[in-house]
């Protein structure tokens, strides 16, 4: 579904990601993890088209994204959550959701769709015309997925979902990852916590630095100390 061939990405000449490489097939969860600074975001921000300094090539469902806007990239289908949530917090939790929808034309389909996300979403359901600012933290992280699961994409870029979550909160936060893939929707996760991350998806890329460190499915990178070296250097020694 998307395809990222030798990317590199450039803040002016310095290079933030070098010769970046990942796939994800559909239905999957990819995640992408790694210390502070290692790429993670940068990445994201290539894919939709926010980042335009560019080498290599970007593909989705076998089509090149350079060259298009970001809306175009919505408009092909893939949405993003951004890190910090960014939802409207002086609008409702209904309002919040009508401004995401704005742009489809399938007008009449819209309300039922909110009423089935606020069933999927309890918390939504609660607070459906609460003001969103008064939202709890992992309400708001719910609010800011449904928002973008109205542009029906058929790929889902979360960047740090659980930032900002209270340890309590950050499973239930992985359970609706879980959810969200059983109900078919493709996921490119960057996330804090590595471990779940990795639990959670299907195969995962480690960054560092902007390079690609190690990468590998749900089974080779459990239980092994692979992960931990990748962020702390001696990778080449894990077995």
């Amino acid at each position: 579904m998307l395809k990222l061939d030798d990317v590199s990405v450039f803040y002016g000449r310095v290079p933030a990601v070098r010769a970046l490489s990942l796939e994800v097939a559909e239905g999957e969860i990819v995640s992408l993890v790694g210390p502070n600074g290692a790429g993670k975001t940068t990445t994201l921000l290539a894919i939709v088209g926010v980042l335009r300094r560019i080498r290599g090539t970007i593909e989705f469902e076998g089509e090149s994204l350079k060259g298009r806007t970001p809306e175009q990239i919505v408009r092909s289908g893939i949405a993003l959550v951004p890190e910090g949530r960014r939802i409207f917090a002086d609008m409702t939790v209904e309002e919040n959701l009508l401004v995401a929808s704005s742009a489809r034309r399938d007008r009449g389909a819209i309300h039922g769709e909110i009423d089935g996300l606020c069933e999927r979403f309890a918390a939504l359901g609660t607070y459906r015309h609460t003001v969103a600012g008064k939202l709890s933290g992992g309400e708001q992280q719910q609010l800011a997925i449904a928002r973008a699961l109205l542009a029906q994409p058929r790929l889902l870029l979360l960047d740090e979902p659980s930032l900002g979550l209270a340890p309590k909160l950050v499973e239930g936060m992985f359970a609706l990852l879980r959810d969200l893939r059983e109900r078919g929707v493709t996921i490119l996760l960057v996330e804090q916590y590595a471990a779940q991350a990795v639990a959670v998806a299907d195969r995962s890329y480690v960054l560092r630095s902007g390079a690609l460190e190690i990468s590998g499915t749900r089974e080779e990178l459990a239980g092994s100390d692979v992960l931990a070296k990748a962020y702390f250097g001696g990778v080449e020694d894990a077995a």
